[in-house]
C-alpha cells in the first residue's frame, strides 16, 4: 500500500492563498450587488404591510357602513312605533295613557335623533377612511414602481454574476478541502474578523498587505522560504511572499476567466 504524501507548508501557502484569492473574487461580486437585495427585501415588505393596511381600512370602511345600515333600520323602527303610538293616543281611555303613550314617542324621537348624529359621525369617519385609502394606494403605487425598478436592476446584476457566483462557490469548497481543517477554521476566523475578508495576504514593500507595519528582514526571508506558516503580528493575517502571490494570481486568473 502506497503510503500517502503528506502536504508541504509551501503547497499548504499555495492552496490557502488560492482560497482566499477565489473568496475575494466572491466578495467583488457580492459588492457589485451592494445593498440592492436589502433595498429589494424593504421594498418588498413596505409593499407588503401597505397591502396589510390597505385591508383593514377597506374592512374598518365595511363595518362603519354596516353601522350606517343598522342605525337607519332603527330609525325606521323607531318612525314605526312613533306612528303606532300616535294611532294608539287616539282611543286612549285617560290621560295616564296618553302620557305614557307621549313618553314612548318622546323617547323614539330621541333615538331617532341620536342614531341621526350616529349617522353623521359614521359618515365623518368614512370620508377620513376614503381619504387615508386614497393616500394610502398613491403611495403603494410609487412603492411598487420602485420596487420593480429596483427588482429589475438585482435581476441584471444577478444575470451577469449568478453563474460565476455558483462556479466560484464550487470551486471555494473544493479548495477547501484540500486544506487541513485546523488552517481553514482559522482561515475562515481570520476572515470573518477582518473588514475586507483579506485572512492571506502577500509582503508588499516590507510590509504585510494593507498594512503600515514593516515586517523584518529576517520574518521576510523566513516567509519567502515557505518553511512555516507565518501571521502578521499586528492583524493576525497569513503571509505569503510576494512571488508565490503571483504565480498564484496567474492561476486563478484563467480559472476566473473560465467560470465567468
Amino acid at each position: 500500500m502506497a503510503k500517502k504524501t503528506e502536504t508541504t507548508v509551501e503547497e499548504k501557502l499555495r492552496a490557502l492563498y488560492d482560497l482566499q484569492l477565489i473568496d475575494s473574487r466572491i466578495d467583488e461580486i457580492r459588492n457589485v450587488r451592494g445593498e440592492l437585495p436589502l433595498e429589494v427585501e424593504d421594498l418588498e415588505d413596505e409593499v407588503a404591510g401597505m397591502n396589510t393596511r390597505l385591508e383593514k381600512l377597506n374592512t374598518d370602511l365595511e363595518v362603519i357602513e354596516n353601522n350606517i345600515k343598522e342605525k337607519k333600520n332603527g330609525i325606521e323602527e323607531s318612525k314605526a312605533l312613533i306612528k303606532k303610538y300616535t294611532a294608539q293616543q287616539d282611543n286612549v281611555r285617560n290621560n295616564r295613557e296618553y302620557n305614557s303613550l307621549s313618553k314612548e314617542i318622546e323617547f323614539q324621537e330621541l333615538e331617532i335623533q341620536l342614531a341621526d348624529k350616529h349617522i353623521n359621525e359614521f359618515k365623518a369617519q368614512i370620508e377620513q377612511k376614503k381619504e387615508v385609502i386614497e393616500q394610502t394606494k398613491e403611495q403603494l403605487e410609487e412603492r411598487k414602481e420602485h420596487l420593480k425598478h429596483k427588482q429589475s436592476e438585482l435581476d441584471d446584476i444577478l444575470a451577469e454574476t449568478e453563474k460565476e457566483e455558483k462556479a466560484l462557490i464550487k470551486e471555494s469548497e473544493k479548495y477547501e478541502k484540500k486544506i487541513e481543517e485546523r488552517l481553514v477554521k482559522a482561515y475562515k476566523r481570520i476572515r470573518n474578523s477582518v473588514k475586507n475578508g483579506l485572512a492571506v495576504v502577500q509582503v508588499e514593500r516590507g510590509a504585510s498587505g494593507g498594512s503600515f507595519f514593516t515586517i523584518p528582514p529576517q520574518v521576510q526571508m523566513e516567509i519567502a522560504s515557505r518553511k512555516k506558516i507565518i501571521t502578521d503580528e499586528h492583524s493576525g493575517r497569513i503571509l505569503v511572499d510576494p512571488a508565490l502571490a503571483d504565480e498564484e494570481k496567474e492561476k486563478m486568473d484563467k480559472l476566473f476567466t473560465k467560470v465567468s
